[in-house]
Formats: structure tokens, C-alpha cells, sequence
């Protein structure tokens, strides 16, 4: 069933589009919500128990900061991309759809590594540990879902793409992930970055849990520059440079020898 305007009006007790602030369609057997494209107030859309499958047209509500999704036909978290530009989205419930699958802390982990600004999802509050943690073992959505098709007049999303799918491509090389992590950091410090000759460390004989220790650093590391101010920084700079300067001088000595 598709989302009218009228229905919209009609439940919002609304006279235009552009005044709907909250709309409850609990249950009504909903699939198609393109009419949520035309909601640029929107402040609150309940939608649970329907069978909606695409998370696009709420890209649209720029306003939304709350939303409740739960028991719909959302298969893949790729959809949660729609939801990454939406700066006042405060409530998330998306349990009990297909996309949480099977095990609910990678779930949990992979939601709020991709909407941060969370402050409850799936009826429980968000800590701050749990988005330091996220940072670490979420996966990080970086591409709509796959397009099939269309379905009246609109593109079909495809439920095939799943998280794990869109960080294949970096993950497959963990030596250009972790230098493109380190100098993530070496940017932000205004240190420039390393080329891949100098990047010893990053050996093909690394082990992957050595490797894996070594990005989770990494990120808990970025995660803390966003905390520090511009004195903060500057002692960082400092200590890395130091740091850098002592690891040359190693690495000069042992080729001597």
C-alpha cells in the first residue's frame, strides 16, 4: 500500500504537507513512502509494524528526530546510508527487521558507528562507550544500496548489499587501510603523510591480529583528536614528533649495523 497525501493529512490533522510535524502510521500494511519526500518538516515518522523497504525518501526530512522503523522489511543496514545527512535524528527503532540479522551487538555497533549523533536506538539510551567502541568494531556504510530495477516510477533498492559488502573493497588491502588511517592523523597533526617505501612497519608478515590491535589504536586515537583544542594538539604534535625522530634514529642505527 502505498502513502497518500491524503492519508498524511488526514493523520497529521494537517491543511499542506509542509506543516506535518508528526505522523503515526503504526500498521497500516505501508510499502511505498515517497510522499515522505515532500515532508521538509517532519519531526517525528512512526512507521513500525508495515512493510517498508527503503529508508530513501526519508533522506528527505531533513528536520526528523525521530524515527520509528521497528517490524518492517528493511534487509540490508546499507539502507541506514539515507539516514547518515539527517543532523537532528535523536531516536532510532529499528529492531526486529531483517537487516539486524543474527547477532545484535555487531548490529548495535554497526548503527551507531554510522549515525553517531544518536541518542537512543531501539528503546535504549547510547553511552558514550559504546560509541567509542563503535568507532572500533562497526562497519562503516559508505554507499546507497544497490539499485535494481524499478518499481513505480522509482528505482528499486536491492537487498543484497549488505555492510560487510560495501568495506570489502578496504578491507581487502589492510596495508592501504592502515596507512591511509595513520595519516589520517598525521593530516590533522599537520605532519605529512608517510609514502608507502617508508611504511615498514605495515610488513605483508604482520599477523592479523597484530594488525587488527594496530587499527583499533588507530581509530580510538582519531576519536580522541576530535576531543582536544588547539593546545592539545600542538602537544601532541610535539610528542609524535619526538617520537618519530627517536624511531629514525633506530632505524638508522640497525642499518648500520
Amino acid at each position: 500500500m502505498k502513502l497518500t497525501r491524503e492519508m498524511v493529512l488526514s493523520r497529521a490533522k494537517a491543511s499542506e504537507l509542509e506543516r506535518v510535524r508528526k505522523l503515526n502510521c503504526w500498521g497500516s500494511h505501508l510499502t511505498d513512502i515517497s510522499i515522505c519526500r515532500e515532508l521538509p518538516s517532519i519531526e517525528v515518522i512512526t512507521l513500525s509494524v508495515n512493510g517498508v523497504s527503503s529508508l530513501e525518501p526519508i533522506s528527505h526530512c531533513l528536520h526528523l528526530s525521530e524515527l520509528y522503523l521497528r517490524k518492517n522489511s528493511i534487509s540490508s543496514l546499507a539502507e541506514l546510508f539515507y539516514l547518515k545527512d539527517l543532523p537532528r535524528l535523536r531516536v532510532l527503532w529499528l529492531a526486529e527487521n531483517p537487516c539486524c540479522g543474527s547477532d545484535p551487538h555487531r548490529y548495535r555497533m554497526t548503527v551507531l558507528r554510522n549515525l553517531p549523533n544518536l541518542q537512543k536506538l531501539d528503546n535504549q539510551n547510547v553511552t558514550e562507550e559504546e560509541l567509542s567502541q563503535a568507532l572500533v568494531e562497526g562497519e562503516e556504510i559508505i554507499s546507497a544500496p544497490v539499485r535494481q530495477g524499478t518499481e513505480n516510477g522509482h528505482p528499486e533498492m536491492s537487498c543484497e548489499l549488505s555492510v560487510s559488502d560495501s568495506a570489502a573493497e578496504t578491507q581487502s588491502d589492510p596495508l592501504n587501510y592502515s596507512m591511509e588511517e595513520t595519516n589520517k592523523i598525521r593530516e590533522q597533526l599537520g605532519m605529512k603523510p608517510l609514502l608507502r617505501d617508508r611504511f615498514s612497519s605495515f610488513s605483508p608478515r604482520e599477523t592479523d591480529s597484530s594488525r587488527k590491535k594496530r587499527n583499533n589504536i588507530l581509530n580510538a586515537i582519531l576519536l580522541l583528536l576530535k576531543e582536544l583544542d588547539t593546545e592539545g594538539l600542538d602537544i601532541i604534535h610535539q610528542t609524535i614528533g619526538s617520537r618519530l625522530q627517536a624511531l629514525r634514529r633506530k632505524e638508522c642505527q640497525e642499518e648500520d649495523q
